[in-house]
């Protein structure tokens, strides 16, 4: 039940505790959320919780109510007849409600309360003297009520259909303000679209502190006032307002005016009505901005990501690094195991790392001999891998855009759009990163033990033909200066050094060949060996420029989303 329906205020209590609670809730929801939301919630989300700090701090136990309604409908007048004194202008001149006018029971001092509010014609009101019962009187009468209204500040706000503009914002102002609402309206103008549709309606939820009041019931006959209310009822519920009750009173003969001021008198002794009033205004705010929140988020590492780690290794130019590899491992193991006369060739070979300005041992880049645009670039940190063709960039965009689209499937636009705009798809940093994540990736192993061994036989093999070599020609020698030729060892019919000659230099090149084949083994191993080191590079280059913004919106989203069902209880 509304603190100011019939009976006692039976409204759960909000505590300043749970207040505050909802209140930061709802500050922390703007603070991660508010460049994708709704600009105009997230403005009258702030508004809410800059009141709520507001009124919170403001000391005293005052209880605001404010009367609110169209011109001609008697607001005034009622605000007289609850406050016993002729306080609030009556004519019949249209409009006659200017400013907000203020009526204060009880000796609490409401001055910072109303400096807040803005409202300077302040009243308040002697309840030392009462007057009459509530029957009909020439003038303003006194209607007792059970229970105390000390804490009460009465409103009567200036007509929300007024002709003068100024008037129509200063009942808007105030009604964001006040701690209930009392809508005051006579059978001529109680269906009016412009009091359902543009105030009404935009306060249902304040349904717990709404009181619809149908005043000039005098005019209806008996039947009347009932089929009225019972249609204002139905309206206010087709405007959201869930409950709704309507109390029929009359300035004139004082019918309904003892009850409504009863139901004020309820409100104040609850206590409950300003605080209820600001989480309704919390809970709205929470509720409008979650509209722009999805209900969950996807799980940025549960995304399959093979095919955009694929087009990034496509675009660092990762296959052109591992066949360069894999000629370095072959280029190197002929240096360690080929045939050992025949090594010299390999400095026909270019270095195919060299060429790409790739680090040989992991880091730093070789130091060049002669200047040019290659040394500038070893120096500034790049490589000489070919760039990325048209045709690999816009694979990097199609998988880039498909793994946003996953992430971010389920998200509304403004969400969507932030993480598609959170990453890089190669026009930034992306490209020099991959780069980067190339030339820093050690792109060598160790030796090979058979390189070691293969090598100790083949100079052996080596010096044997070439001891045998050396032999043929000392004989030779002995020959050409016609002295005694020596004894010549042979196995069998072939003399030894021939045998040492050949069989070098057939067995130094058989073991070359073996060694080729075993070098293509060995590079493939090394090139898989490699090529998965450039993958965790690549893959650490995807998650700090793609994953990481993603995830980090997703996050902010998952946070705002999170506050918000807070601050929404």
């Amino acid at each position: 039940m509304s603190p100011i329906r019939m009976g006692r205020a039976s409204v759960k209590a909000v505590s300043a505790a749970e207040l505050g609670t909802r209140t930061t809730e709802l500050s922390m929801a703007l603070v991660s959320g508010a460049d994708e939301l709704d600009p105009t919630h997230v403005q009258g989300a702030r508004r809410v919780v800059d009141k709520a700090v507001e009124r919170l701090g403001i000391a005293g136990e005052h209880t605001v109510v404010a009367l609110a309604g169209a011109t001609g409908s008697g607001k005034s007048s009622l605000f007289n007849a609850l406050v016993g004194a002729d306080v609030a202008t009556i004519g019949a001149r249209r409009p006659t409600t200017s400013l907000p006018t203020a009526a204060i029971w009880g000796e609490a001092d409401a001055s910072e309360l109303l400096d807040w509010l803005g409202v300077k014609e302040r009243h308040v009101v002697d309840t030392s003297t009462p007057r009459g019962d509530g029957a009909a009187a020439p003038g303003p009468v006194r209607v007792e009520v059970a229970g105390s209204l000390d804490g009460l500040v009465l409103l009567d706000l200036p007509d929300f259909d007024s002709r003068e503009l100024s008037h129509r914002r200063e009942a808007e102002r105030i009604l964001e303000l006040v701690d209930v609402f009392v809508w005051v309206t006579d059978p001529q103008k109680y269906a009016d679209a412009r009091l359902h549709d543009e105030f009404v309606s935009l306060m249902s939820q304040h349904d717990a502190v709404t009181l619809a009041v149908l005043n000039q019931a005098d005019r209806l006959p008996g039947e009347g006032v009932r089929t009225v209310g019972k249609d204002l009822a139905r309206l206010l519920v087709a405007d959201g307002v869930t409950g709704a009750q309507v109390l029929a009173t009359s300035t004139v003969t004082g019918n309904g005016v003892a009850e409504l001021k009863q139901r004020l008198a309820n409100a104040v002794a609850g206590h409950a009505a300003s605080r209820q009033r600001l989480k309704a205004d919390v809970v709205g705010a929470a509720a409008r901005l979650r509209s722009g929140v999805a209900d969950g988020e996807a799980d940025v590492g549960a995304i399959p990501r093979d095919e955009l780690d694929a087009s990034l290794a496509r675009a660092a130019g990762v296959p052109i690094v591992l066949d360069a590899v894999a000629r370095d491992y072959r280029r190197e193991a002929f240096a360690h195991t080929g045939w050992l006369f025949a090594r010299w060739t390999k400095g026909f070979a270019a270095d195919p790392l060299r060429r790409l300005r790739l680090d040989r041992t992991g880091g730093r880049p070789p130091i060049p001999v002669a200047i040019d645009g290659a040394d500038v670039r070893a120096v500034l940190g790049r490589s000489s891998i070919p760039a990325p063709s048209v045709s690999t960039v816009s694979a990097v965009d199609v998988a880039t855009r498909a793994f946003v689209r996953d992430a971010s499937e389920s998200l509304p636009v403004r969400w969507a759009q932030t993480v598609e705009d959170a990453v890089d798809r190669g026009e930034g940093t992306l490209t020099d990163a991959l780069d980067r994540a190339v030339i820093g990736t050690s792109l060598r192993a160790r030796r090979p033990v058979w390189w070691f061994t293969v090598n100790i036989i083949q100079w052996v093999l080596g010096l044997v033909a070439l001891a045998g070599l050396v032999w043929y020609a000392v004989l030779w020698g002995f020959a050409l200066l016609q002295l005694p030729r020596p004894e010549t060892p042979a196995v069998g019919i072939v003399p030894l050094p021939l045998v040492m000659l050949v069989g070098g230099v057939l067995l130094g090149l058989g073991l070359g060949v073996l060694s080729r084949f075993w070098a293509r083994i060995g590079a493939r191993h090394r090139r898989a060996v490699v090529g998965k080191r450039l993958s965790e590079s690549v893959a650490a280059v995807a998650d700090e420029h793609i994953l990481v913004p993603v995830d980090e919106v997703l996050a902010r989203h998952r946070a705002t989303r999170e506050h918000l069902d807070a601050a929404a209880g």
